[in-house]
């Protein structure tokens, strides 16, 4: 789960410090206040991950990438130049890991269950994208592949505090050439120190921490009266949630049941979604079925009621499938995933986005999935408020932000909220100015009123 961000030079973001990041975190503003370029961030880091070139220091994207951000000046906060790009965040691991010491048997050199990550990232004033330095802090030290100098290509690789020093082998001691992407190290540092193969574990943990990234996008695809499955196994739901089906009826071929807390019987992701629907009041029946039998074309029947007909989903209202994406992803990813959502109430009704919070507070408590969110509903927001004054989820499980914009530089401003869900620290305008509306249309009422009267 990632745990803290600080983040400069970001788009619209000049600076984020410490930002926690806990397991509900809800993002919320007004429209291009910087909210969606937060989850844009972790995107791009997560399709560099992904990306087969090592050479390249970020995967930027394109049009059949997560997040298409242009070039690397286009990222860059006010496009300065040359750009300069820095981030640093930390994760827990899902197990305790401990570094061996090559040299001696049966000696654990670091041990933890906390990991840091730091990169600076600039131009070299040729247009090409190279990293300053990159680091990692593990078990109480940081390790740091940095340049030289501005002037030189090579890199030095140090750790500090000094207590533990990387032994270089015997030879002349060449400086390290560039990283691989932002995060790894070169091939060399193995070569070229006795004791430094460990860092590859840093890196492997990084990319396991991206791999368990997932992300829904704000536009859902249409219902289908019918849907192909030949077996695939997809990884996620697809940007806009046009995977769906096949990860239900992939969950349901390997016969997966989730847990839904201590003493309750343990359903299929297709039950869960099922109960979801009926509890948001949405629809009474759910269920995937093939045309014939052994066909692979199948389609979603629902019912709207206990009393009603079943009919496809494409012949219910919208809502069910915007929700649909959304509850399989949160169900479908494995324990201890981190989900990124985008709009998740559109098209929903203030009830159902109220319910929201609450299937997001279940998969937090039961799943261990992190949920990071942007959003504009106050019905949503209002709901996660009530739960913490209730006590079905701690305020500490639940970070909320406010993001603003001014002059073209983004603000995060925490909200402060007590035992009870208040915000304490309630900005101005946050959902629009109710009273001032209802001022408003009582005016008019009154002018209104004495027209008829004259």
């Amino acid at each position: 789960m990632l745990t803290t961000l600080s983040l400069k030079n970001f788009k619209s973001w000049e600076v984020i410090q410490d930002m926690h990041l806990a397991p509900i975190t809800g993002l919320f503003g007004t429209n291009s206040s910087g909210k969606t370029s937060l989850i844009q961030f972790f995107l791009m880091l997560k399709q560099t991950v992904d990306s087969p070139d090592r050479a390249q220091v970020l995967n930027l994207g394109d049009e059949r990438s997560l997040v298409s951000l242009g070039t690397f000046r286009d990222v860059i906060h006010q496009h300065t130049e040359p750009g300069h790009l820095s981030c640093r965040f930390s994760w827990t691991l899902p197990k305790e890991m401990k570094i061996r010491d090559p040299g001696q048997k049966n000696v654990t050199l670091f041990t933890g269950k906390e990991m840091e990550f730091g990169v600076e990232i600039t131009e070299n004033g040729a247009g090409r994208v190279i990293v300053n330095n990159l680091e990692y802090g593990f078990g109480g030290y940081h390790f740091t592949l940095k340049r030289k100098s501005e002037k030189e290509k090579k890199y030095e690789l140090s750790t500090h505090p000094e207590t533990f020093s990387f032994q270089r082998t015997r030879g002349r001691p060449w400086g390290l050439p560039d990283p691989v992407k932002c995060y790894g190290f070169p091939d060399q540092v193995k070569a070229y120190y006795q004791n430094a193969g460990f860092l590859a574990d840093f890196e492997l943990a990084f990319e396991q921490m991206f791999s368990r990234i997932y992300y829904l996008g704000p536009l859902r695809e249409y219902p289908k009266r019918q849907y192909t499955w030949a077996g695939s196994q997809p990884a996620d739901m697809g940007e806009r949630g046009e995977k769906s089906i096949d990860a239900l009826l992939a969950s349901r071929e390997r016969g997966e049941k989730i847990s839904r807390g201590k003493g309750r019987k343990r359903l299929t992701i297709e039950e869960y979604v099922a109960w979801w629907l009926r509890e948001l009041k949405l629809i009474e029946d759910f269920s995937v079925k093939a045309i014939t039998e052994d066909s692979n074309l199948y389609q979603v029947w629902v019912r709207k009621t206990a009393r009603s007909s079943k009919v496809l989903i494409t012949d219910v209202g919208f809502g069910v499938s915007q929700l649909l994406p959304v509850l399989v992803l949160c169900y479908y990813v494995p324990e201890g995933a981190t989900v990124l959502l985008e709009q998740p109430e559109l098209h929903l009704h203030p009830s159902v986005q109220s319910g929201l919070a609450d299937v997001f507070i279940d998969v937090a408590k039961n799943r261990n999935v992190q949920i990071i969110l942007e959003s504009h509903s106050e019905h949503l927001l209002r709901r996660l408020q009530r739960r913490i004054a209730e006590e079905k989820i701690c305020g500490d499980d639940v970070s909320l932000y406010f993001c603003d914009i001014s002059r073209g530089i983004s603000k995060l401003v925490p909200l402060e909220l007590d035992l009870y869900g208040n915000i304490q620290n309630w900005p101005e305008g946050f959902f629009g100015d109710d009273l001032t509306e209802m001022a408003a249309m009582t005016r008019a009422a009154m002018e209104r009123q004495k027209g008829l009267q004259a």
